[in-house]
């Protein structure tokens, strides 16, 4: 039996159709899970259910005792309430029972021997008698602790982003709303809270509809998918990795379908241009039919994001973090951290909130100073930071305005010149939406905006600080495959599971002010983990020590280099390492050069062959200097090892 009934629920932003003829009925024990790219009306549409948006078309019946508990991507308070008043701040005879009560516990603290206020206290604890309302505040306060939050008397005016969002979930789960609506629960959120949660939203006997990026979220706790697509919705009985697979088997009947319209439509159109008579009603019908096929042309899908990844080339110096230290307010994070960065490192950095993650990204970016020790990068190094803030974006500027910011054109690994509009179609940005005021977009579109601006940099090291927030499932997807092929370092921070397996090969894990390093991924770690519940920090340096690249790499080889004469480059491999990278730069500009000599010699058939040569064979020394530069780097980081052991 339906406790909510959606019935032809349709929604447009100014000219554009977020979605229309939705009809859906919600039954206890559903749980939906909600995807779709950024700007299609998710959260729009969950603001809808809940009623803080006015219905444009359709209904929405529901019983006049069904209740209904939406949390917002980026909650509203009450700036003076405590913690404790927000998360109990129901209607419900119970909630009130116990905001009564507390609230008089805090007035006789300050006024003991009042004794009107002791009277109205002994009616408050009678009521929470029977109310049964005794373990609500109990509980209240547990799932607080479970979400990081303890302080519960302190004002929500004092909290941060991220917190005020915990403080809301938490709200959300102590009230038994017959239908739960949460957007993006697990933002801001750590990898063990996101498990604790996902337990107990398996086990809620209410209904429950969610926006998440989080596929491993979606996988273990959606039962029910629903896709938002071009103004269209699809349902899936089904979690998210089913779901990919019938949503795989729609997309090729519709094109099978289409391949069909298109046959018919060209046998339609042959018959139109011989000349059809309009005259008798047979003819008519067949002209309308050809009329009915050209309307029926389906929905224009999304250009795909795939692409080659571009970066600058790194040296052979890198990154080296020695002692590092980290502080807020006296409050030592973490301590005594070191590593060095080697070529195709994939780092996953894992902890608490509140635990220095950030900080530590913000110290390799030069953005904040460390408390000790020291982060030295390479010459050749060239950030590209995403951070976890919303960077203020001129809202007045146009899409493309704001790429061409960043680069006209960016090179690919692959030798193309992509232009500045064509990497935004490949980022869902369509033509017409690419001359869109910034003001516009939506917030996950404005972040899509914003790691594209990052990626025209070309960087060779990316820092990505909790880079799956506010993105869809679709782009994440698109970005790790753009990840894969990166020829350069990836440190991110996140707390998304499905990406740190998709993306790390090691992980930096935040505990008790230590940072320790894994070899693995992020479910490789905690396998580990699971096996080690009472190691000692004794045992947690020593894990640092093991797991470190460079010592890693001597434990493996120890015995064979000492059987093995030392490694040593010869006086001429010396002087070709010293002299190679200016060797690349001048090959990379000569290459340059005849591209830009061929672009002006497009009508002169005979120069355009001679210089397609020069270009090959410039191309052919450009990838004999790269392997060789290779060889030798590689040399130089064995006979570094070897001092080292």
């Amino acid at each position: 039996m339906h406790i909510m009934t959606v019935e032809q629920l349709g929604k447009s932003y100014g000219e554009k159709t977020l979605f229309k003829d939705v009809s859906f009925g919600i039954s206890k024990g559903d749980r939906f899970g909600i995807v779709g790219v950024n700007g299609t009306g998710k959260s729009t549409f969950l603001k809808t259910i809940a009623g803080l948006e006015p219905i444009e078309e359709g209904k929405i019946l529901k019983g006049n005792q069904v209740t209904v508990q939406y949390v917002a991507q980026e909650p509203e308070f009450e700036e003076q309430a405590t913690v404790l008043e927000t998360v109990l701040g129901g209607r419900t005879p119970e909630m009130t029972a116990v905001r009564v009560y507390t609230e008089l516990l805090e007035q006789i603290a300050e006024k003991p021997e009042d004794e009107a206020l002791q009277r109205r206290l002994v009616k408050a604890s009678d009521d929470m008698d029977r109310l049964q309302a005794w373990q609500l505040e109990s509980e209240a306060k547990t799932i607080l602790s479970k979400l990081g939050i303890h302080h519960y008397q302190r004002k929500v005016s004092e909290l941060s982003g991220g917190q005020r969002k915990r403080v809301a979930l938490a709200a959300g789960l102590i009230h038994q709303a017959d239908v739960l609506l949460l957007d993006e629960p697990t933002n801001h959120v750590d990898n063990e809270t996101v498990a604790w949660l996902e337990a107990l939203l398996q086990k809620r006997s209410g209904a429950l509809i969610m926006i998440t990026h989080d596929r491993y979220f979606l996988d273990r706790v959606a039962n029910k998918m629903m896709e938002l697509d071009h103004g269209r919705a699809f349902f899936y009985e089904a979690n998210y990795t089913r779901f990919l697979e019938l949503k795989a088997d729609r997309e090729a009947r519709e094109a099978a379908s289409e391949q069909t319209r298109q046959n018919i439509l060209r046998q339609e159109l042959a018959w139109i241009r011989r000349g059809a008579k309009a005259r008798s009603t047979k003819q008519r019908a067949r002209i309308e039919r050809y009329e009915a096929l050209v309307a029926d042309e389906p929905t224009a899908k999304d250009s795909s994001m795939e692409m080659s990844a571009a970066s600058t080339r790194l040296g052979r110096k890198i990154m080296e973090i020695t002692d590092l230290k980290g502080e807020v307010e006296g409050r030592v994070l973490f301590q005594g951290f070191e590593y060095i960065a080697v070529p195709g490192d994939r780092i996953g950095i894992i902890g608490p909130n509140g635990s220095g993650k950030s900080t530590l990204l913000q110290m390799i970016a030069d953005r904040r100073k460390p408390d000790g020790g020291e982060v030295v990068l390479g010459p050749t190094v060239k950030l590209g930071y995403f951070t976890q803030e919303h960077e203020e974006m001129d809202e007045s500027m146009r899409v493309i305005e704001y790429i061409r910011e960043a680069a006209e054109t960016v090179k690919t690994g692959d030798g193309q010149h992509i232009t500045a509009a064509q990497m935004l179609e490949r980022f869902l940005f369509n033509p017409s939406m690419q001359w869109t005021l910034i003001g516009k977009l939506s917030g996950g579109e404005k972040r899509r905006l914003q790691l594209l601006r990052m990626l025209m940099t070309a960087p060779n090291v990316l820092l990505l600080d909790e880079p799956t927030n506010d993105l869809d499932v679709e782009t994440l997807a698109i970005l790790e495959q753009y990840l894969d092929d990166f020829p350069g370092i990836v440190i991110a921070v996140s707390h998304d599971r499905y990406f740190l397996d998709r993306v790390a090969e090691r992980i930096w894990s935040f505990e008790q002010g230590q940072i320790h390093v894994h070899v693995g991924n992020y479910s490789e770690y905690m396998e580990w983990s699971e096996k080690n519940p009472k190691r000692s920090d004794a045992a947690s340096r020593e894990t640092v020590q093991v797991k470190s690249p460079q010592q890693e790499a001597v434990s493996e080889h120890q015995t064979r280099q000492e059987r093995k004469p030392k490694l040593k480059m010869s006086y001429k491999d010396e002087r070709e390492y010293e002299q190679i990278e200016g060797m690349i730069a001048e090959a990379e500009a000569a290459i340059e050069r005849i591209n830009s000599d061929m672009e002006a010699a497009f009508s002169d058939s005979a120069r355009l062959q001679e210089l397609m040569k020069d270009q090959a064979s410039a191309e052919e020394r450009l990838n004999a200097l790269m392997e060789r530069w290779a060889e030798l780097a590689e040399m130089a980081e064995q006979i570094e090892a070897q001092k080292r052991s």
